[in-house]
């Protein structure tokens, strides 16, 4: 049967998920991490799956923006992802966009997404007709909103549970709003079924006792499917904007005898939608919210969420400590028993097990098991910390290799380097590994030494156990245990602080 995933508070006894683009089970170890909105929950099972169809046809005017409104980020994932997999994880067979024929959204849709372009923008029950073969060949069908990036799969499993145990034809999710504004107010029977919805965006025109209801319509509905596509063909466009609106199927299900039910959502966030870039920070920032007491439910400590940013499909294993002013994006995972921050930016980087990264920028990189960053290093696309690596203060490294317990304490770069086990590069000490027009790789063997202020011109190897002097340009291979010197004679010009003294003064530049 289908199985479906749940709130944002795991139950007792419930393992972390893998966020991802369908739902697994839970895998064992440190590198599982809490979801925030995947894990089990026990929802019956339908004979066939739920189709579920996303609105994302709108143009998103008020954005102000080149960028689809939907391929927006919400903690580093496209608006529209959340919904898609949120559908995907509560049981959905098909999950399809409803999209406009001048916007690709595919960029932002989860792999096994479909989409079906609604032709010309007349509705949002325009958008349901451009679906009318979907809709016809379900059996059940859950409407969800593109800009409605909070609607989880809780949300959706328990809709589909009050849209079966009460045999209805159709299910509308509501919310209870102690200001409701100009929502549309679900009007009830006196068996508790909906008998209309009540659109308020005029409210003088409105009596006083529809207005004074709290309960509203967030958008997000449920229908049988054969009798949802017969409503759809009875609808019309004869209003004042030349719309098909969904709403207007309800009467018609209810004319035929069929039962239309409400499901109140118990989080209001359900009905966070986003018109504008102040309504974007505003479902960002509950997004983050609970994905940050996700992860604390789940053992990880967050020092001070209220200035740590972590992104969706981030993994932190448990007993991990997030310090504050620190940002986790993309793909990064963190190991057990780490500490990250304060002040540091990961992104898409694999952090191991006991290890320390403090005010450090990472990217692209990987660092081991008792590891040590920071502070202020950055470790650029394709770094290496073997477990053990250091990379200390003001170091940086690209696109290079610092093998098991090796150390580049502070003050030099490792850029299309190998850096054996154990060995140590000095502070000042760069990799010169550009000539012009070529990258080249310098080695650096096991236990080698390379002294302060030294310059590796690459391609170059200095072997095992070898060693370097200060300030040495290192042109040529040095021989394992060798070491390496470049001579330079000194020479001390005698009274040339006295010369200095009768020369003219520059003007300071202003």
């Amino acid at each position: 049967g289908a199985r479906h995933f749940g709130p944002i508070a795991p139950p007792n006894g419930a393992h972390p998920l893998d966020s991802g683009r369908a739902p697994s089970r839970p895998k064992p170890g440190p590198s599982a991490s809490f979801h925030p909105r995947l894990y089990d929950c026990a929802v019956a099972a339908s004979d066939q799956a739920p189709t579920v169809l996303i609105m994302a046809a709108g143009e998103g005017t008020r954005m102000r923006s080149s960028l689809p409104k939907v391929l927006h980020p919400v903690c580093g994932r496209p608006m529209i992802a959340w919904p898609a997999l949120a559908a995907r994880a509560a049981g959905a067979g098909r999950v399809i966009a409803i999209v406009s024929p001048d916007r690709d959204l595919t960029p932002g849709l989860p792999d096994g997404t479909e989409q079906i372009v609604q032709p010309e923008a007349d509705g949002t029950g325009g958008a349901m007709r451009a679906a009318l073969d979907a809709i016809a060949a379900s059996g059940e069908v859950v409407v969800l909103s593109g800009d409605h990036p909070l609607v989880n799969a809780a949300m959706i499993a328990s809709l589909l549970e009050t849209h079966r145990s009460t045999g209805a034809v159709a299910t509308v999710m509501t919310v209870e709003m102690e200001e409701p504004g100009s929502y549309g107010r679900i009007v009830r029977d006196a068996d508790g079924s909906v008998e209309r919805i009540v659109e308020t965006k005029h409210p003088e025109s409105v009596p006083a006792d529809i207005l004074a209801i709290g309960e509203i319509n967030t958008g997000t509905y449920c229908f049988a499917g054969s009798a949802f596509a017969d409503a759809l063909g009875q609808i019309t466009n004869d209003n004042e904007a030349g719309e098909y609106y969904l709403g207007d199927v309800l009467p018609i299900l209810r004319s035929v005898g069929g039962r239309v039910s409400a499901h109140v959502a118990g989080d209001a966030s359900a009905n966070l939608g986003v018109n504008n870039r102040a309504d974007l920070a505003l479902a960002t920032a509950e997004a983050r919210r609970q994905i940050l007491h996700g992860h604390m439910l789940a053992g990880v400590t967050v020092v001070d969420p209220a200035s740590t940013w972590i992104d969706a499909d981030v993994e932190i294993a448990a007993d991990a400590t997030i310090e504050p002013g620190t940002a986790l994006v993309g793909a990064t995972t963190v190991g057990a028993d780490s500490v990250i921050g304060p002040h540091t930016t990961a992104t898409d980087a694999r952090i191991g097990a006991n290890s320390s990264v403090v005010r450090s920028h990472l990217v692209e990189c990987e660092v081991g098991d008792r590891c040590s960053v920071g502070p202020f290093a950055h470790l650029r696309p394709g770094a290496k910390l073997a477990d053990g690596a250091k990379a200390g203060t003001f170091v940086e490294i690209k696109n290079a290799n610092v093998g098991e317990g090796a150390k580049v304490p502070h003050l030099a770069y490792v850029g299309d380097a190998d850096v054996g086990a154990g060995a140590n590069v000095g502070a000042g000490s760069v990799t010169a590994n550009y000539d012009g027009a070529t990258k080249h790789r310098t080695r650096i063997g096991e236990g080698a030494r390379i002294a302060v202020n030294n310059s590796l011109v690459a391609p170059v190897t200095v072997g095992d156990d070898a060693y370097t002097g200060a300030g040495a340009v290192i042109r040529e291979d040095v021989p394992e245990g060798a070491l390496g010197v470049t001579d330079a004679e000194q020479r001390n010009i005698e009274g040339y602080a006295e010369r200095r003294k009768k020369e003219p003064k520059e003007e300071d530049p202003e």
